[in-house]
């Protein structure tokens, strides 16, 4: 599988997966939304400023982002390990901004709580009839 084709993948699943590492050295996985956008390496997702997830990433910026999509017979699972930044400058905050989120983030897309993760991959997993291919990203 190349790079453009696991992109492809990836921008077509509606949930993801991110591990951040805690204070103990422990693995701690979430489920996510959709990436907002995807550009290049750069997959951004939004989140709450206050989540452990934010405090894991400040003090270890190391994480995993996980993609799948189960078939009737066929599982494919994209794992792309990589680093993140935390993003709170309004003119990132404005990019990954949508209508609907001020449901969530009641201030609007100025909210403090509000913030955008950019997860930039370094190398991916594609796993896929029991084989697994390894891409440098």
């Amino acid at each position: 599988m190349t790079k453009e084709q696991i992109y492809s993948f990836i921008a077509k699943q509606k949930t993801a997966f991110i591990s951040s590492v805690d204070g103990n050295g422990y693995p701690c996985t979430r489920a996510m939304v959709a990436p907002r956008k995807i550009d290049g390496n750069d997959i951004y997702f939004t989140t709450n400023t206050s989540s452990h997830k934010v405090e894991h990433f400040t003090q270890n910026g190391k994480a995993c982002v996980y993609f799948f999509k189960r078939g009737k017979i066929k599982y494919q699972g994209v794992m792309i390990k990589g680093n993140v930044e935390i993003c709170t400058d309004q003119p990132t905050k404005d990019m990954i901004w949508r209508f609907g989120d001020k449901f969530i983030y009641k201030k609007g897309v100025t909210d403090p709580d509000y913030c955008v993760l950019k997860f930039t991959g370094i190398e991916a997993e594609y796993y896929c009839d029991l084989k697994i291919e390894t891409v440098e990203l």
